[in-house]
């Protein structure tokens, strides 16, 4: 059982959704995002989520776009990030790594390659943005090979016709971008995910997470109750450049609480 099956599998024994907050790579610099990434594990963080940096992060809202440049100005590259990934596996085999990013600088260091790296410096999953279904051969293929899960992306906009495609291939969690829109900005209410998440369901065994827009503990608590994993990342970034580290780890702590103090209340 991968990493991420085997958090999931934990979860749903004890009747909890997982929390998987975000990091991005080498923002303001690499030895802060080492600590962040130990910290989060320490904190209350089930999944954690590293973004890889990239010049046109085409999803991504103000916050993460500015936490992307940051990081390509400390140095990020894909080598660096893995590098992290390797340092952080050192002391820490059990929390589950998911790079996300876009499939240019993928494609630039060479996909087969790429994936045994990753695999070797112990990354659990993989999120490629800009990946179009009708081209995931490009990916999937090495990503099985190296035992790394392709996580794909679902939208509001995605119809019940295409769910099947989409999904096809993927695994370890569905990522269920709960907004029409950028990261960061508005987020999903009860009554969307109480509409959407069965609807997925009725599509995949795969664990659904829900991302883009979940910022407070309340917010996440909410989307406990009807997915199986909440994903916070813009709030976690502005906490870090309003505060300091320590602040955002009491942050990932409060929404640790919150998603514990919640039950799923739809199948």
């Amino acid at each position: 059982m991968s990493r991420i099956a085997g958090v999931f599998a934990g979860l749903k024994a004890s009747g909890h959704a997982a929390l998987i907050p975000f990091v991005e790579a080498f923002d303001p610099d690499r030895a802060t995002s080492l600590v962040l990434l130990h910290g989060m594990a320490e904190n209350g963080a089930d999944i954690i989520e590293i973004g890889m940096p990239f010049t046109d992060p085409m999803a991504d809202g103000p916050t993460i776009q500015a936490a992307g440049r940051r990081g390509l100005l400390a140095g990020a590259c894909l080598e660096g990030v893995l590098g992290l990934v390797s340092e952080f596996r050192s002391t820490n085999d059990r929390t589950p790594l998911v790079l996300m990013g876009y499939l240019n600088p993928i494609l630039s260091y060479g996909v087969e390659k790429f994936c045994a790296d990753a695999a070797k410096a112990g990354v659990d999953g993989l999120i490629v943005v800009d990946l179009p279904t009708e081209e995931a051969d490009l990916l999937l293929p090495d990503a099985a090979k190296n035992e790394i899960d392709v996580i794909r992306l679902i939208a509001p906009t995605t119809s019940d016709e295409r769910l099947p495609l989409v999904l096809a291939g993927s695994s370890g969690f569905v990522y269920y971008v709960s907004i029409t829109g950028i990261t960061g900005t508005r987020t999903a209410s009860a009554s969307d995910l109480a509409r959407d998440i069965p609807r997925i369901r009725a599509a995949t065994d795969l664990p659904i997470a829900v991302g883009f827009g979940v910022r407070t503990p309340a917010q996440a608590a909410v989307v406990a109750q009807y997915a199986d994993a909440a994903i916070v990342a813009s709030a976690l970034i502005e906490t870090l450049c309003r505060e300091n580290v320590a602040a955002v780890l009491r942050d990932v702590k409060a929404l640790s609480v919150g998603i514990c103090g919640a039950r799923q209340v739809a199948a």
